[in-house]
């Protein structure tokens, strides 16, 4: 099948590109980007120039930031293309749910992917907390904003999600592997003085479990989750790639390549089912952290 990428940044390069390279399912065929593009890719500068030209493509596949992503979406859906959105899905729940209600009205495919939860040790945790009491949880989640997103100004912007751009993969793990749901009930949010949104949050949610989100950590990174229950302890680590358990490790791999190429399968397999895929659980935790949140003002960053 022929698919469009939408979004020619760091994320698009360095995962999307490499699994639609190593796809059996999908062919890319165009690009619509007004920074990059991908070489031997016909390339597109506005969407509804792509849309009208290559009739063809079956489905189109968005990495741009959240905020300028709803207008590119609907005109997808209205073209009747189905569609893949980079995580988050939205910049808010209520425009997630507008693309649901004109995918379904149109008869085509909308997955909203969470790539951490295709993470190597993701489906064995699942299995392996589906029958235990959890005593408590606590999430280690921290990285280089200036690494993985260099010069990137936007996700400091209102919308562009600040530390929970990383911070909602874990949510999207931690609500895919619990055998119960969970709330949000206090956050602290840690606000540059000159950006609009937090470097840093520290997050209390049901069921004994808290998470740590922090955008400044430089050397080694931490994507951790660790979960006291009444048959021993169970940690992934690796942004969900390792599994131990008490403390020996089960199974997994020390890189995340495998994610995006799980995350095409999966559409594709959607798109031959004439399914849709929509789970906002770790949207409502984000969405919640910025209502209940107490925001506190910390130094000012720059890139």
């Amino acid at each position: 099948m022929k698919l469009a990428l939408a979004g020619i940044g760091k994320i698009a390069l360095d995962q999307h590109v490499p699994a639609l390279s190593a796809s059996r399912d999908w062919e890319l065929a165009a690009t619509v980007s007004r920074h990059g593009t991908v070489e031997g890719v016909e390339a597109f500068t506005e969407i509804e120039a792509m849309l009208d030209t290559r009739p063809d493509i079956e489905a189109v596949s968005l990495c741009l930031p959240p905020v300028p992503r709803f207008e590119v979406a609907k005109a997808v859906l209205r073209a009747g293309r189905h569609l893949m959105l980079e995580k988050p899905a939205g910049a808010t729940l209520a425009e997630v749910h507008r693309l649901q209600a004109m995918a379904d009205a149109a008869g085509v495919t909308i997955y909203a992917t969470w790539h951490s939860r295709m993470a190597e040790g993701v489906a064995a945790a699942k299995a392996w907390l589906a029958d235990r009491k959890i005593h408590e949880g606590r999430i280690t989640w921290r990285e280089d904003v200036r690494k993985w997103h260099p010069g990137q100004d936007w996700i400091f912007e209102a919308g562009g999600m600040g530390v929970f751009d990383p911070g909602i993969n874990a949510l999207s793990i931690l609500t895919e592997i619990l055998p119960m749901p969970v709330h949000l009930t206090a956050a602290r949010l840690a606000v540059p003085g000159n950006r609009q949104a937090p470097i840093a949050a520290e997050l209390t949610l049901t069921g004994g479990i808290a998470a740590d989100f922090d955008f400044r950590q430089e050397g080694p990174q931490t994507w951790d989750m660790e979960f006291a229950t009444d048959a021993g302890t169970m940690a992934l680590r690796m942004g969900g790639n390792v599994l131990e358990i008490d403390g020996a490790r089960r199974e997994g791999a020390d890189s995340i390549m495998g994610e995006y190429p799980a995350l095409y399968a999966r559409m594709a397999e959607l798109v031959r089912n004439g399914e849709s895929e929509v789970d906002l659980r770790p949207m409502v935790l984000v969405a919640d952290a910025f209502t209940l949140g107490r925001r506190e003002t910390v130094e000012a960053f720059e890139f």
